[in-house]
């Protein structure tokens, strides 16, 4: 299996997120016995099994630790694979000391380890600060030299946040209290062996459906990890699961590392291409740059990253006046914006709402407001502030909704992502609370709606036929009609540079 697995490394690292899967891939086969071949002369795990028991037992007699309750054998039911010869299917609680304490003078030098300091890769690897073990011994999780913690709280347990405890001063040490401890006896359990299991996909889903506890704050239960099923290896087996296991993580330390530095590459590359298209300084020399980069489109935008910044470059190109050549024959830009002012003073006049005071700012003011100026633009181009482009700029001041099973869909920002409507998760408000809330202004289709936070930005057109209610943190932007592209603004308001 390891030698087919070893021919596969690339094909398999090449898919999304392909080498963290990898990753998770060794560890599963490393605990199934589908790593590294078996050898009968290796003393089988029932043999093992025996001498943990005898160890335990005299530790009990000796009073190092207390009696512990029999732990019963897994049943054919519970077990979720086959195991190779001379394997033992068993539990924690059987083969090691689940959460043990200790026992030291309280001058002791020792090691403490919080949970940012315990990473989630495979090498075990973690930080330590050294404190007197009086400051430490209470109120904190106990563990000593060779002790494996994995961590039992959401989310650090998902994230495989384990490690296996070396280099402690003075070979003991105390930490978070989000932590199990798993304590082998008399170098009966290789360490990373263990680690290897609880970092296995299998260990970690398996897991997370029987945590408890309330949402933020769910925990894996002692019980849990003392009485899963436990696949044990011989000893002489598991040191070479753990050689082969580094062995591939190297592996896959090489191709993440050169993953990382193609990857890198590929965005200046596709950046400075990119740059070509914005620099141009006619639609000729667009024209041109653009079929460069065509010629080369399948190896340049392969990846999420490339084919977003080829989206924003064109949205880029759109307002900056270059993705199509100017007509002289076309009304200039300041002729349609005198015609809007004009349209708007009407529309005031005749008593439709227009709560933004923008609207009645002087000329100068408009002129301050224009972040270029006008010689950077096409010509017939003009630059002109939000409300300029106009009817009504209306901010969304209602409040939290009493919401309904049905009626009028309500949107909230959610509901706006990437340019478009969604209504994921509707909820409706009834027709008396629509008309109440839309006093102001009612949205109707062709409006754009704009969301002021969480995340602020995004934008969408209401669509033909649409009724809906605007929800908290949302703003509605309505066009004089046959004056300004719905759709035109909406580009503009998506290109990033020109709304910092």
């Amino acid at each position: 299996m390891s030698v087919r697995l070893l021919e596969q490394l690339d094909l398999i690292a090449d898919a999304p997120n392909g080498i963290q899967k990898l990753r998770g891939l060794i560890l599963e086969l490393a605990v199934r016995g589908k790593l590294v071949p078996q050898d009968p002369n290796d003393e089988p795990a029932s043999d093992l099994l025996k001498r943990i028991a005898v160890a335990k037992a005299r530790m009990e007699a000796e009073g190092q630790i207390k009696k512990s309750k029999a732990v019963p054998p897994v049943a054919q039911s519970e077990k979720p694979f086959e195991i190779p010869n001379g394997w033992e299917w068993s539990r924690l609680a059987a083969v090691s000391l689940i959460n043990p304490r200790n026992a030291v003078d309280d001058s002791t030098f020792a090691s403490f380890v919080p949970m940012a300091m315990i990473g989630t890769r495979f090498d075990g690897a973690h930080s330590q600060e050294h404190r007197k073990w009086a400051e430490i011994k209470q109120g904190f999780t106990h563990f000593a030299e060779s002790d494996i913690g994995v961590a039992k709280i959401t989310p650090c347990f998902e994230n495989s946040k384990a490690c296996v405890f070396e280099n402690l001063q003075n070979e003991i040490g105390a930490g978070t209290t989000e932590l199990h401890i798993v304590r082998p006896i008399d170098q009966t359990l290789v360490p990373r062996y263990v680690l290897a299991y609880l970092k296995a996909p299998m260990f970690l889903l398996v897991g997370e459906t029987r945590m408890t506890g309330t949402a933020g704050q769910k925990r894996l239960p002692k019980e849990f990890l003392e009485h899963n099923p436990f696949p044990l290896p011989p000893l002489a087996e598991q040191h070479r699961i753990v050689a082969k296991v580094d062995e591939l993580m190297a592996l896959c330390d090489q191709m993440e590392a050169e993953q990382a530095d193609a990857e890198s590459a590929h965005i200046t590359l596709v950046h400075t291409l990119l740059a070509t298209l914005t620099q141009s300084p006619d639609a000729a020399e667009l024209a041109a740059s653009w079929q460069r980069l065509a010629e080369h489109f399948d190896t340049l935008f392969t990846t999420e990253f490339s084919l977003d910044a080829l989206k924003q470059t064109v949205l880029q190109l759109a307002v900056m006046g270059k993705l199509v050549s100017q007509d002289p024959n076309d009304e200039p830009a300041a002729k349609l914006l005198g015609e809007i002012r004009t349209r708007r003073a009407i529309s005031l006049k005749s008593g439709n709402p227009n709560p933004c005071e923008a609207s009645v700012q002087s000329k100068k003011q408009e002129k301050q407001r224009c972040p270029l100026d006008l010689d950077e633009l096409p010509r017939g181009w003009s630059w002109a502030t939000l409300i300029q482009c106009a009817e009504i700029v209306v901010d969304c001041h209602n409040k939290t909704a009493p919401y309904t099973s049905k009626g009028i869909p309500l949107l909230r920002t959610t509901n706006i992502r990437n340019g478009s409507m969604n209504l994921k998760e509707p909820k409706f408000v009834s027709a008396e609370t629509y008309e109440r809330w839309s006093s102001r202004c009612k949205p109707r289709p062709g409006d754009i709606l704009i969301t002021r936070e969480a995340p602020m930005g995004e934008v969408c057109i209401i669509p033909e036929g649409m009724t809906v209610c605007m929800g908290q943190r949302i703003m509605l932007i309505r066009l004089v009609d046959n004056t300004i592209v719905p759709r035109f603004l909406l580009y503009s308001l998506l290109e990033p540079g020109l709304m910092e």
